[in-house]
């Protein structure tokens, strides 16, 4: 496998180009119209801890917003101005993402959108150029194909500036750190950052550093102790400011989940049947049942077996590469199911491109497998293909109505579930057969000689 070098870096740079150009021209035609709604709920959020106010209480986020000249879009419609306030004023964010935010609330609205959306897009290419390294080099032509598919179709994280760029991004990025062992302070501080800021996102994957033991294992403890520093500090900051923080943001949480709400994953959600649909499995299931008494424990369920499985596999398992890479590929894919998820945070299926790539340089019927699910589960997230799907929702809902049962109009409505949950399952299943090579590869001799002292 050849390194990469400053042609795969400009092939990244081109593709995180398209949605960072498509998000300008949406800012420019708006004017001064929020659109980075997402990014604007941390941003408010910190400047208004800064100014002393409760950013969990939506009357005193209105007023920080409305103070710094900011208003909501007319141009789509009263609907979605109204939607856009309450994601904006409904902080639903740990108090860690706010204490991070705090350098970047002190600069004026527009430079600071501006320089969260460079910040995502080298943080994306980065991550993306990482995993090169990590395996997925070995096939150069479906990297640059599923890496540069998924940076160019990040229009959606880019328009509302998620902080799962970045949360996402950092993982990935500890990630190599720690497999390479190179710059293992810097992924344990950058592990840290991501698990205090979207912890659902980046959690399985610091799991699994916990149970393959040795080396890795040290370096999960170190996040750990990082983000628990991380998080008294915020609790300390925050708690002056906003003595019922806590209670304020369930209540949030519980005003977003409602029942047709911005969060709400069942078919009345706010988000249903557009690019920015729920892509956890609650919300195929919600088509069966729109009932989180009974979406939600399934969903547990179903996951929680397979996490566990995968969970044991890994504590009984020799640490080599290859199992890393199988490892993270399974859980890549099955950690968007179990909780609330949208497609910006699909970018965690990067780590599968290395598994992909060693096993398309295998003989057999599973190196198409592996090619065609996890390019499945890129494209199917992908914010073109998905508006594509949801442009013409009313015509394949009524093919899929030709045949008995529910079960083909949920498959067109909500398919990211059933692929996300195939994926993780093959990655799973070969997770499972794998046995360590004769010789151990270098992370192992470094876990065995770590347990040994």
């Amino acid at each position: 496998m050849t390194r990469a070098g400053w042609k795969e870096i400009a092939v990244l740079l081109v593709c995180v180009s398209i949605p960072c150009y498509i998000a300008c021209g949406f800012r420019q035609e708006f004017g001064k119209q929020i659109l980075m709604v997402d990014f604007g709920e941390i941003y408010y959020g910190a400047r208004c801890a800064i100014h002393h106010c409760d950013p969990y209480d939506p009357t005193s986020m209105l007023h920080e917003f409305r103070a710094d000249g900011g208003h909501f879009s007319d141009k789509l419609g009263p609907a979605q101005a109204e939607v856009d306030q309450i994601v904006v004023t409904r902080t639903d964010n740990l108090p860690t993402a706010l204490f991070l935010a705090v350098p970047i609330a002190l600069l004026p609205w527009n430079l600071a959108q501006n320089f969260w959306m460079i910040f995502t897009a080298a943080l994306l290419i980065a991550a993306a150029f990482l995993t090169w390294d990590l395996g997925a080099g070995a096939a150069p032509i479906i990297w640059v194909a599923l890496a540069g598919f998924m940076l160019a179709n990040s229009h959606l994280l880019f328009q509302r500036g998620n902080v799962a760029g970045v949360v996402e991004s950092l993982c990935i990025i500890a990630v190599w750190c720690f497999l390479k062992e190179r710059h293992a302070w810097a992924g344990v501080l950058l592990l840290g950052i991501s698990l205090v800021l979207k912890p659902h996102d980046s959690g399985l994957v610091w799991l699994y550093f916990l149970l393959a033991g040795g080396a890795l294992r040290k370096r999960a403890l170190q996040t750990l102790a990082v983000t628990g520093i991380l998080a008294i500090c915020a609790v300390l900051w925050i708690k002056p400011i906003s003595p019922h923080w806590t209670a304020e943001m369930h209540q949030n949480l519980d005003f977003l989940l409602a029942h047709g709400g911005a969060s709400d994953p069942g078919p009345d959600g706010i988000g249903a049947g557009t690019s920015a649909a729920i892509i956890d499995m609650q919300g195929a299931l919600s088509f069966f049942e729109d009932d989180p008494r009974f979406y939600n424990p399934v969903s547990y369920l179903t996951c929680g077996i397979l996490l566990l499985v995968w969970g044991l596999k890994v504590l009984r398992s020799h640490v080599s590469m290859e199992s890393a890479r199988l490892a993270l590929a399974a859980v890549s894919a099955l950690s968007l199911l179990p909780v609330y998820h949208r497609p910006y945070d699909a970018i965690i299926l990067l780590l599968a491109l290395p598994a992909c790539a060693m096993l398309w340089k295998e003989p057999g019927l599973k190196r198409w497998f592996a090619l065609g699910l996890t390019s499945g589960g890129i494209l199917i997230t992908g914010t073109t293909p998905l508006f594509l799907l949801y442009e013409n929702a009313r015509v394949l809902t009524a093919f899929a109505a030709r045949f008995p049962g529910r079960l083909p109009i949920v498959l067109v409505l909500r398919p990211v579930p059933f692929v996300l949950l195939a994926m993780g399952c093959f990655y799973l299943w070969l997770f499972l057969r794998y046995t360590p090579p004769d010789e151990p590869t270098k992370i192992e001799s470094t876990s065995v000689a770590t347990q040994a002292t």
